[in-house]
């Protein structure tokens, strides 16, 4: 860590516990808490997405010499290294990384906080904030995101793309005022709401050309556990997540997404469970085969919001829920599109 030019902190608690004990009208030292203010975590996450202190400077419109003292002064209060300096890029360290977690989440909730507060005082929400799952059809959102923007109302939308688990964190955390496609836990805040958009049937699919395309029917744990299975990761930042469809010990290739393991599945990477009305089309071309394995998957979706009497739905919000109460658009979120 680069020496700092101030005394020695120890040196220098002492020096103000004896002052301030000499002048009870002596300014009380400042602690990391005065420190880590949202223009300090700001400047940091910018840091962190630019990748070095140049970019993050012209982001934040400074020169780069104000912005390196300004984290300097930082790393000298919390007496910690919180990027590598070695190279040309800006990366952090381990504490560095601890740090840019926690600040990406305080940032969050600030935002949480200023939305809520609008949304008091104006009936419409300054952001609206959906998660959308992997099972659901993001052209079918972008239509109904197109059809809001259209209202002109002062609200801001955001879309977050989330799978399994990591889609109702995002609303329980605050992270999202709305999730899309989720499966609801037990103990969930009784702040939620939720409404069912439909049954989502999956089907156990394998290339054409896939070995276990031509195995016999059920296909055992232990025909699957032989092959790799194509999973989609989940988004949940904390904690291991849900695993679903998976034999133990079996060889697993992760993806980002539901597209991303159709198209792995396509490729014969691997077998796995997609949605009936995503792989049935290829199912038709005879580019996948559809497999009975002992346990088949039928999955009620739904939709889940937070309203209660102290944070009631705001206008934006209860836009989105009546647009969800129409059959024809929670059968069109189920249904996405593929080409073949």
């Amino acid at each position: 860590m680069t020496v700092s030019k101030q005394p020695d902190r120890a040196v220098q608690s002492i020096c103000w516990h004896h002052s301030n004990q000499l002048n009870p009208h002596t300014p009380i030292m400042q602690t990391p808490r005065d420190w880590l203010t949202p223009e300090a975590l700001t400047m940091l996450v910018t840091i962190d997405q630019a990748g070095s202190f140049a970019g993050a400077a012209r982001q934040l419109g400074l020169v780069p010499s104000a912005l390196t003292y300004r984290v300097r002064q930082l790393e000298d209060a919390l007496d910690v290294l919180l990027f590598d300096r070695s190279s040309r890029q800006a990366r952090p360290t381990a504490a560095g990384q601890a740090l840019l977690r926690e600040a990406k989440r305080l940032l969050d909730d600030m935002d949480a906080v200023a939305n809520r507060v609008r949304r008091v005082a104006t009936g419409w929400e300054a952001v609206l904030t959906i998660a959308v799952d992997s099972l659901i059809a993001r052209p079918v959102v972008m239509d109904l995101c197109a059809a809001f923007l259209d209202l002109k109302t002062p609200t801001q939308l955001r879309l977050r793309y989330e799978t399994l688990s990591g889609t109702l964190t995002a609303l329980t955390s605050g992270q999202a005022d709305l999730a899309l496609g989720v499966v609801l836990e037990p103990g969930t805040g009784s702040d939620i709401q939720h409404q069912v958009l439909g049954k989502v049937a999956f089907v156990y699919a394998v290339a054409a050309h896939h070995p276990l395309a031509c195995a016999t029917e059920p296909l055992t744990p232990t025909q699957l556990q032989q092959h790799r299975a194509v999973a989609v990761a989940d988004s949940v930042s904390r904690g291991a997540g849900l695993t679903i469809g998976l034999v133990e010990g079996q060889d697993v290739f992760t993806v980002p997404d539901m597209d991303s393991k159709l198209d792995a599945q396509l490729r014969g990477l691997g077998g796995g469970f997609l949605p009936e009305t995503m792989a049935q089309a290829f199912i038709d071309k005879g580019l996948l085969v559809a497999k009975r394995v002992q346990s088949q998957r039928v999955a009620t979706v739904q939709c889940a919001w937070r309203d209660s009497k102290e944070a009631p739905a705001g206008q934006a919000l209860r836009w989105w829920l009546s647009q969800l109460e129409r059959p024809a658009t929670r059968d069109a979120l189920l249904a996405p599109v593929h080409r073949v």
